[in-house]
């Protein structure tokens, strides 16, 4: 499948709810000893989440931060920015929220807004966010280079699919806070979002940072599939061997334990 092609992505997956369990399990436990090790090795990384309204970026979070330490793990929703953030470069109240060591942090919608809604809705003059692929190219190089990992995920659903799940939060109560009239406007802008998305694919994918594109008709899949992306880039050469426990620290727990741990 081309990487720039988003039609090649409306594929309906169905995994079955036995194999999505235990594969998950499988996946947050591998989560789990990579964060292990990010605050043992002082490591960091960031996971960018992109995708249509109600294509399962806040269920993806969930499970990507499930069985993770919160103290180490920050989830940064974003959207619209404040009058404060506004008043600044459009990368400044991301430089507010990049991780320090030991941490990973996840953006649910990132700076690509400025070549995604900022385009789409004329918020900004057409040579701003032509210039701003550059930018971020140029920032994301600048947190590899400080030792970050950058995992980039856009999850696609098809329109019809989409249409399904905005019904869907109507029509189900506890559902209704995820919905709003912006949704609706964003879904008239479709196929300006696509050129804008197939844009962005292909001039702010390098191989050091790629965008993976996710099929994601169906949840299940869509989730696992990412949780494995984001495990193999946040792990790659990363030690995940356990650690040898200290000796003194050791002695200190035998004498106050009253028992051999060795």
């Amino acid at each position: 499948m081309s990487p720039h092609n988003l039609a090649d992505f409306e594929i309906d997956h169905d995994l079955p709810r036995d194999q999505y369990e235990m594969q998950l399990d499988a996946l947050q436990h591998r989560l789990e000893l990579i964060q292990a090790a990010y605050i043992a090795q002082g490591l960091k990384a960031i996971v960018a989440i992109e995708g249509w309204d109600a294509a399962g970026k806040g269920g993806l979070v969930t499970r990507l931060n499930a069985t993770l330490d919160p103290r180490y793990c920050k989830v940064w929703p974003i959207g619209a920015p404040t009058r404060e953030e506004a008043a600044r470069h459009y990368l400044w109240r991301f430089w507010q929220r990049l991780p320090a060591n030991r941490e990973i942090a996840v953006f649910d919608r990132t700076w690509y807004g400025r070549v995604l809604v900022e385009r789409v809705d004329g918020f900004t003059p057409e040579p701003r966010w032509r210039e701003a692929y550059q930018e971020i190219n140029d920032f994301e190089a600048l947190l590899r280079a400080d030792g970050v990992r950058i995992a980039k995920i856009f999850l696609h659903i098809s329109q019809a699919e989409q249409d399904r799940r905005l019904e869907e939060r109507i029509r189900t109560p506890w559902k209704r806070w995820k919905t709003g009239k912006e949704d609706y406007h964003n879904r008239s802008r479709r196929a300006d979002y696509i050129a804008a998305y197939q844009e962005m694919f292909a001039r702010c994918s390098p191989p050091e940072a790629p965008w993976h594109v996710i099929a994601a008709n169906d949840k299940k899949w869509a989730r696992v599939r990412s949780l494995e992306i984001i495990c193999d880039t946040l792990g790659e050469g990363v030690d995940l061997t356990w650690p040898e426990p200290d000796a003194e620290l050791v002695a200190i727990a035998e004498a106050a334990l009253g028992k051999t741990l060795r």
